[in-house]
């Protein structure tokens, strides 16, 4: 089997920065995957970018948490157990674990979805802001299998994976731990008919890999093409730099860098040439079928 990589554009809809780096490199045909932040401040431009371009594959970035500290929402629903002493979502995903009860929780992952549906989207797939319904924070494994269970209702995908290799493994984990985390994904995933990625890389954004563009770059695409033979998900939060995303966010140059990774033409070229085929969530719903 070839070796195919989704590179997915994350909270798109969080501001303009976000929106206009996301819309430019769809349009480019350099990006093939993105997701929409509902409650963000600038989701309805991007849903309507959403609307007015089905061609391209944008599905929903299920948010449970608010992190940063001078932009923050609050949930769709009135489920008190979502939300922090001030109303807004929970600022780590180890919180929403903690406190977040499952069936509040279901209902929140519906309010997005369904609010998608009413603005006339048509989602592709299924994603997770900050890992916070994964579980694996505190090890409550039922969050995962309950949202793998609504994405099986709804019929669409999600950011998962079924199978891990030594080479994806997030830095500071212990192999044969990121190993078992496969086991319930797969399981369920087959139970309740949720299609999801073989393999899941988690970015790393140390303060090393960030020394320079050219060393981030180099990295970067090592990681990229370093991969085993099935479909790869990766994800990242392109921006163009602005006033705006510098407001807000102490590592923004961390979004930049991803927008230029994405919009250099060697970039794609060094994935063609290491046999690396970028696809979408919607590439792989078809290869799954099959």
């Amino acid at each position: 089997m070839a070796k195919y990589l989704i590179v997915n554009a994350d909270d798109f809809g969080l501001c303009r920065s976000a929106n206009e780096a996301v819309e430019e490199l769809f349009n480019e045909g350099k990006l093939k995957s993105s997701t929409v932040m509902l409650m963000a401040r600038d989701a309805d431009e991007a849903v309507r970018f959403a609307i007015d371009h089905p061609q391209y594959p944008i599905g929903v970035h299920l948010t449970m948490t608010s992190e940063w500290p001078n932009y923050r929402w609050k949930p769709l629903t009135d489920g008190k157990s979502l939300a922090d002493a001030d109303g807004f979502m929970w600022r780590t995903s180890k919180e929403v674990c903690q406190h977040a009860k499952l069936d509040e929780l279901e209902a929140e992952i519906r309010a997005q979805v369904d609010q998608a549906h009413s603005m006339g989207m048509h989602p592709s797939h299924l994603d997770n802001h900050m890992g916070s319904l994964y579980g694996h924070q505190t090890g409550r494994f039922s969050i995962l299998k309950m949202t793998l269970r609504v994405c099986g209702e709804y019929g669409y995908a999600f950011r998962m994976f079924t199978s891990t290799d030594k080479r994806l493994c997030p830095r500071g984990v212990p192999y044969p731990i990121f190993r078992t985390l496969a086991v319930p994904s797969r399981i369920w995933s087959r139970r309740f008919g949720v299609t999801l990625p073989d393999y899941l890389i988690f970015p790393d954004w140390t303060a090393d890999l960030m020394q320079s563009y050219a060393h981030y770059r180099e990295t970067i695409l090592r990681i990229w093409t370093d991969i085993p033979d099935g479909v790869t998900e990766t994800f990242v939060h392109p921006c163009v730099e602005s006033d705006e995303i510098k407001s807000f966010m102490a590592w923004w140059r961390n979004r930049v860098w991803e927008y230029d990774l994405l919009k250099d033409p060697e970039t794609h070229e060094y994935l063609a040439d290491h046999g690396v085929q970028m696809i979408s969530f919607r590439e792989l719903c078809e290869m799954k079928k099959k």
